[in-house]
């Protein structure tokens, strides 16, 4: 196992280094970098984040920049450098975990990770434990009734949902509940209400609750179909396999055939997902979803960062997040031996 595991962590070198370079390769051919978008900004015809005092201080109003100023932009930024000692310059910080500052924010990017986190968390937790929590039993359930009434009516409930777009949902759901043209019941924006410092400790749990309703509903709504028909297609697979018919031929109880026998074999696919699925969850957010309901997460940091070219926050954020998707692949691979022990090392991740 440790050799496995040593390994696996090796290879995650060249693995994050090529997905760097790759990303770092592509953002130099973008039209319009870092110094055009400022320059927009600082000329009143652009869109971004905040001027730093540094670079605001080159303007000299219907003078605009000379090729000096913008020169000293470049300067700035480290574009008077060669693109590939930027790029090791880059990689050099972020081996010491050094993800940089922001062009546009005045902030660091791991201060922006962080403040940006709650909503992503917040997103990200609750619909892993609603989703997993309502898929594995919904799967048995459907697999020890298929064919049944209650398996038809399921299965297109929830391939119904899985049909509908989150974000034309989250519209509809705010039409009918935030206050539109029906039901004022649902707050329409952020996490917290505007006095949740001054409420009870209860109180601001039950609004912050309540402010999650909308969105989670919107977020996950398309999530069940995936999860609960892996679920019932694995336990359907384990339960006609020839264990199980001898077992039940001894007289054993059905619900000790399912959950003593059939259980452990058919939620390996299932929990060795566990760890993707989680890293998933807190880090991978809906663009469309935090814009509808004006959450100001992680989505919406990548979108933005990436229209006005603030490349330390799109290649800081995706180091950070490669990282953490190699480290729960290797959890994943890890969980299959856990699980089931005759599975070698030497056959998995092949």
């Amino acid at each position: 196992m440790a050799t496995y595991i040593l390994k696996r962590l090796l290879l995650m070198i060249p693995t994050l280094f090529g997905v760097m370079l790759i990303t770092f390769v592509v953002t130099q051919f973008v039209p319009g970098g870092p110094v055009e978008q400022l320059i927009s900004q600082l000329e009143g015809t652009g869109e971004g984040g905040e001027v730093s005092s540094s670079s605001a201080g080159l303007y000299q109003g219907e003078k605009g920049l000379t090729e000096e100023h913008i020169k000293q932009l470049n300067q700035l930024y480290g574009f008077d450098k060669p693109a590939y000692q930027r790029f090791f310059d880059m990689m050099w910080r972020y081996i010491q975990f050094d993800l940089g500052e922001s062009y546009f924010h005045n902030k660091s990017v791991m201060e922006l990770i962080i403040s940006k986190l709650p909503v992503s968390l917040s997103l990200g937790v609750w619909s892993f434990l609603i989703v997993y929590l309502t898929c594995i039993p919904l799967g048995i359930k459907k697999a020890i009734k298929d064919g049944t009434r209650f398996d038809v009516v399921t299965s297109t409930v929830i391939l119904t949902g899985y049909a509908i777009p989150g974000f034309i949902l989250g519209v509809v759901l705010l039409v009918l509940f935030g206050g539109g043209s029906f039901w004022d019941i649902f707050p329409l924006k952020g996490l917290t209400s505007d006095n949740w410092d001054q409420l009870p400790w209860y109180q601001q749990i039950l609004d912050y609750l309540w402010h999650l309703i909308l969105p989670l509903t919107a977020y996950i709504v398309g999530s069940f179909a995936v999860l609960t028909m892996l679920t019932k297609n694995s336990f359907l697979e384990e339960i006609r396999k020839q264990y199980v018919v001898t077992a039940r031929a001894k007289g054993l109880d059905e619900s000790r055939v399912l959950y003593r026998h059939v259980f452990r074999n058919a939620m390996i696919p299932i929990i060795t997902g566990f760890p993707s699925a989680f890293i998933a969850a807190f880090f991978t957010s809906s663009l469309l979803i935090e814009t509808i309901f004006s959450l100001d997460g992680l989505g919406l940091l990548s979108y933005n960062s990436i229209l006005i070219r603030d490349y330390p926050v799109v290649l800081g954020s995706l180091f950070f997040f490669t990282i953490l998707g190699l480290f729960a692949k290797l959890m994943a691979d890890i969980s299959y031996v856990i699980i089931d022990p005759r599975i070698q090392f030497e056959s998995v991740g092949r």
